[in-house]
């Protein structure tokens, strides 16, 4: 099934940053006693070195935010280019994508070279060839948030079937009045960017409001992925009366 494999790739990477996260615990417990310090350094950790160690987890976040999507996205392209399908086969939404990536209409070309895209696309479409691997294109580099893995699942015909109460949490209003991957993604780009520094980023957090973040972003992410796993297990890529389920069923 892939919802094993996609649930055991997510844990993996988020088990990363709750044992990160650990680790500050344990310095900002310290802290409360006074300055924290390793054993056996000359010097101890200043607030400023907390401020950065902390902004580390928007990092690590975002990071697991764009690593998450970006293999669901490629299960689903795997699934549908098994070598059954034809292009026929599969549901508006993918053959859309199918025809975006085989004549790459998304990228600026020179004429004779869109020329032989096409000529390639119709041949496959002529001979009625299996469907070969074709990659989706995801768009929103740098900006994944709530919103655009929506927009992403849709373009796909994956619908997102989000808890009221998951989607209230990486909703809520958090730091800087917007929600927990809204805000990752701001925060991400600013360090990226250089807009903000790591000490600046930090300022005034704490290990509670970062495990918050955490706790919102890996519930959103784990009921997206079995959204996107049902969608392939269920072939639900392919047109209703393409997929084996509903053959069998007849």
């Amino acid at each position: 099934m892939i919802t094993s494999e996609l649930s055991a790739f997510f844990e993996e990477r988020l088990t990363e940053i709750t044992d990160y996260a650990e680790l500050l615990t344990d310095v900002e417990k310290a802290a409360q006693s006074g300055p924290p310090k390793i054993v056996g350094a000359s010097s101890v950790i200043s607030t400023s070195q907390q401020r950065i160690l902390y902004s580390s987890v928007y990092l690590q976040l975002y990071n697991l935010v764009e690593a998450t999507v970006s293999r669901c996205v490629e299960a689903v392209a795997e699934a549908a280019a098994d070598g059954a399908w034809r292009p026929d086969d599969l549901n508006q939404e993918m053959r859309r994508e199918w025809v975006r990536s085989s004549a790459r209409t998304h990228v600026d070309l020179a004429p004779e070279n869109r020329l032989t895209t096409a000529v390639s696309m119709c041949d496959d479409l002529i001979r009625s060839l299996p469907l070969s691997t074709f990659q989706i294109e995801l768009g929103s580099g740098g900006n994944w948030d709530d919103d655009a893995i929506e927009k992403i699942s849709a373009r796909l015909g994956c619908r997102l079937q989000i808890k009221p109460s998951t989607r209230t949490a990486v909703k809520r209003a958090m730091r800087d009045g917007v929600g927990a991957l809204k805000l990752v993604k701001n925060l991400r780009n600013g360090l990226a960017h250089g807009s903000i520094s790591f000490t600046e980023c930090a300022d005034g957090v704490t290990i509670s409001e970062l495990r918050n973040v955490i706790d919102a972003i890996a519930q959103y992410l784990r009921e997206a992925i079995v959204c996107f796993s049902t969608y392939i297990d269920l072939f639900n890529f392919l047109l209703p009366d393409r997929r084996p389920a509903a053959g069998s069923a007849s």
